[in-house]
């Protein structure tokens, strides 16, 4: 993996990002006279204060707040959520991304370009072919099972996670390519489908094969979000397809908020540890998967709740294989060593 060391800071290629939006938002609410649009949709702008914060200082995007907040509390549809997911990361991963490579944080390179190139293939992909044939139940299930399954894997070896420095060190063509399916895969798939994901996902091929740092993992995993995100509101506005309806007036509302709060997360993060943030949204994200089931209990039945969870056990299943491979992985390369 390479990591590079920080360098000299460049925080005004982040401040410039940040007059350049505001610029563009102070147009629309007040040129434009979108204000009462903006104003009504306060909610929102409330909700993804923390969802901001989270998205800057873990592995889980903005969308992580804003997707179970439209469907979940204010009921609608599960493809605003996904759209909004997208749009809302667009501003506050972006803003995040930037102030990141500002402070030149380090990073891991290799898998991150491979992690870039494959999502730009395989995000349209999904757009286009996946997405649009995945019932509105079906997009609610697959957050509340992805986001379920990695809240209890940092339940359940947060401690563990936490404690790797550095990075482990494979080839680098290695971890090309490893990214390059990540992205093609995730961004097909949870990206494409819920607006959200693939960053967990980058970011637990980081801490359970990589052995890689928090301090290298979450900030790799925000890049790919925000790029993803970027290529997403993109694809799906070139190609005419649009964002669904509503998206733009919640956007309105939140973006001025993510703009700085992402960065936020970013920098608070770094002075009072990554553990407690982790530990509350990774609750959070268990949480919403009950109300999901409980909401959705009509729908689903006793057998669909009990597919649910077999779904989440399936998920910690494949999570505990990428662990176990990553020690070997470890203990091979340990070993390669001492006999050199």
């Amino acid at each position: 993996m390479s990591v590079p060391s920080p360098l000299k800071s460049r925080l005004w290629l982040w401040l410039l990002w940040l007059a350049a939006f505001y610029a563009v938002w102070l147009y629309l609410v007040v040129v434009a006279g979108h204000w009462p649009t903006a104003a009504a949709h306060w909610p929102m702008a409330v909700a993804m204060t923390f969802g901001s914060y989270a998205a800057g200082s873990t592995p889980m995007g903005g969308g992580t707040v804003g997707f179970p907040v439209l469907v979940l509390l204010f009921e609608l549809p599960a493809s605003l959520g996904r759209d909004f997911s997208f749009a809302i990361q667009s501003i506050g991963m972006t803003s995040a991304a930037i102030f990141i490579l500002a402070r030149r944080q380090p990073l891991a390179w290799a898998i991150l370009k491979g992690a870039m190139l494959g999502a730009l293939f395989g995000t349209p992909f999904g757009i286009f072919f996946i997405a649009p044939y995945i019932p509105e139940l079906w997009i609610k299930l697959v957050f509340a099972v992805v986001w379920a399954s990695f809240g209890l894997l940092h339940l359940c070896r947060l401690t563990e996670i936490a404690s790797h420095t550095g990075i482990t060190d494979f080839d680098e063509e290695w971890d090309f390519k490893l990214g390059l399916w990540i992205g093609l895969l995730a961004g097909a798939t949870v990206a494409a489908v819920t607006g959200v994901g693939i960053d967990m996902v980058l970011y637990t091929a980081l801490v359970l094969i990589c052995r890689a740092d928090l301090k290298i993992a979450i900030p790799t995993s925000v890049v790919i979000m925000a790029f993803t995100s970027v290529l997403g509101v993109l694809v799906k506005t070139v190609s005419g397809q649009g964002l669904a309806p509503g998206v733009f007036e919640n956007w309105l509302a939140a973006a001025p908020v993510v703009a700085i709060g992402a960065p936020l997360g970013v920098f608070i993060v770094a002075k009072i540890g990554r553990k407690p943030t982790l530990l509350v949204v990774a609750t959070l994200c268990v949480g919403q998967f009950i109300w999901t089931l409980y909401s959705e209990q009509a729908k689903l039945g006793l057998s669909g709740m009990l597919w649910a969870l077999l779904a989440v056990g399936a998920c910690l299943a494949g999570f505990e294989v990428l662990r176990r491979w990553g020690a070997v992985l470890v203990g091979e390369k340990t070993a390669n060593n001492k006999r050199r």
